[in-house]
């Protein structure tokens, strides 16, 4: 069975916009006359809850006991909001560019007509923020399915999100490839029977990747992956064909 489509986690994985999300939250923070502050530490341990409002709330709750519980579900509207258009200012002037190796793989897969989707936890406007600040205006155009947000019940590591993908894709999982950066997206895909390809990020990079194809610290680091669009989409295929035959 041929690969068919590759289905991309976007967060540390097309780009390693941790950092701009981190910032945008602290802003967020500010902006609204509150003292609080997360730090690279604190904030590695608030990526263990994925989505930014899930992130929040925890963040109250364990962290922040005095907020008055009855306005919770509005404040974090508020302050999620705000941080959304932080984050969007700030990559529309260029604070997250694609990883190495991504847009030459986006840009053959298209011309080799391997489907393109996104599946992931971060919100909508975060997901066409990026992809327009990268790909350009048509970048949104790029990917045929995009999953993203609370279009689930259950946000990764449960499959929902990938089953939401595969699904309006309309195809099974041995025919697609996802790519992912983190422990909580790699179960999520390997839920969903898809074989995961790892590009560890600034905050994955002490995850446990058991079950994962193959663990990179960049995607270029492919082997065969040069030049960077053919051989990257070559080595994609490879890697895909051989799961097939060695699921793992």
């Amino acid at each position: 069975m041929e690969l068919q489509a590759i289905i991309f986690d976007v967060d540390g994985t097309l780009a390693d916009t941790e950092e701009i999300h981190r910032a945008a939250f602290n802003r967020a923070f500010r902006d609204a006359g509150l003292s609080w502050h997360w730090d690279q530490p604190l904030y590695g341990e608030l990526l263990q809850v994925t989505g930014g409002k899930e992130r929040l709330r925890h963040f109250v709750e364990s962290r922040a006991p005095d907020v008055d519980h009855a306005a919770l579900p509005s404040l974090i509207a508020a302050l999620h909001e705000r941080k959304n258009a932080i984050y969007a200012e700030l990559v529309q002037d260029g604070a997250a560019p694609l990883r190495r190796g991504f847009d030459a793989l986006i840009r053959q897969a298209r011309a080799d007509r391997i489907r393109l989707a996104i599946a992931t936890t971060t919100s909508l406007p975060n997901v066409h923020a990026l992809l327009q600040a990268t790909l350009g205006p048509e970048g949104l155009d790029y990917f045929e399915v995009i999953a993203a947000g609370d279009t689930v019940a259950h946000k990764k590591p449960a499959p929902d999100i990938y089953y939401q993908a595969l699904e309006r894709l309309r195809l099974g999982p041995q025919s697609c490839l996802a790519v992912e950066d983190s422990h909580n997206g790699l179960r999520s895909a390997r839920a969903a029977q898809l074989a995961t390809l790892i590009v560890r990020s600034t905050y994955t990079l002490q995850d446990d990747f058991t079950g994962a194809a193959l663990v990179l610290d960049e995607l270029d680091a492919l082997p065969g992956a040069h030049p960077p669009g053919p051989g990257i989409l070559a080595a994609l295929r490879t890697l895909h064909q051989r799961t097939l035959h060695d699921p793992g």
